[in-house]
């Protein structure tokens, strides 16, 4: 196996910012009006799904990767399967997207997840120990067991049998089936988000 990283992972914050944040996003996203057909129906269905009123404005990310509908349609339907439909619980989700979010170094997606986690309750303390990861005091052993989850697949693409068990013994087979699945989409969101230069909320602090 390779070597997990289950603590704090430091890196220079900053570098990461000017990598893929500065000078983006490298497409524009479009106007409702350029969104074609086929990407038209992907943003009733997402408004749909997430309960998003017409005149909210639709996120700038979904408007740029809109570009793409075909490629943005099998996104979301995951995304929408993971999120709206998904068998674990809310809050555990978001606290895996945190710790993926942290090791893929990608400060939209955190930005935007640790708004999502507060929502669903994680409070600001377990946001800061999710930099500490699985290793940090102050987790159950179901939680450690779901963060160390995340570090082992990001590491070396597999779990590791003591997480297995230790999830199997709260998580039934569809969600010890989700789990690596959520992992992938979101890591796969991270690395096509960075790669666009998506912008964080105004104000964002990445440490």
């Amino acid at each position: 196996m390779d070597k997990v990283n289950t603590g704090k992972v430091e890196f220079d914050a900053a570098a990461r910012m000017a990598q893929v944040v500065e000078g983006g996003p490298r497409y524009a996203p479009l106007t409702l009006d350029e969104v074609s057909p086929e990407g038209q129906v992907q943003v009733d269905e997402i408004r749909a799904a997430f309960s998003i009123p017409e005149e909210r404005p639709f996120p700038d990310v979904s408007l740029i990767t809109l570009r793409h509908p075909g490629m943005f349609k099998a996104q979301m339907v995951l995304g929408i399967e993971l999120a709206s439909r998904g068998t674990i619980p809310h809050r555990e989700r978001e606290l895996a997207v945190l710790r993926l979010a942290w090791l893929a170094r990608a400060p939209f997606e955190w930005a935007e997840h640790v708004d999502i986690a507060k929502v669903f309750g994680v409070t600001p303390d377990e946001i800061e120990r999710v930099l500490e990861g699985s290793s940090a005091p102050g987790w159950t052993a179901h939680e450690a067991a779901l963060l160390r989850a995340v570090e082992e697949l990001i590491a070396d693409h597999c779990m590791s049998e003591e997480s297995w068990a230790t999830l199997a013994e709260t998580y039934d087979e569809m969600q010890m089936l989700e789990v690596p699945m959520l992992v992938g989409s979101y890591l796969m969101t991270a690395m096509q988000q960075n790669t666009l230069k998506i912008q964080p909320k105004a104000g964002f602090d990445y440490r």
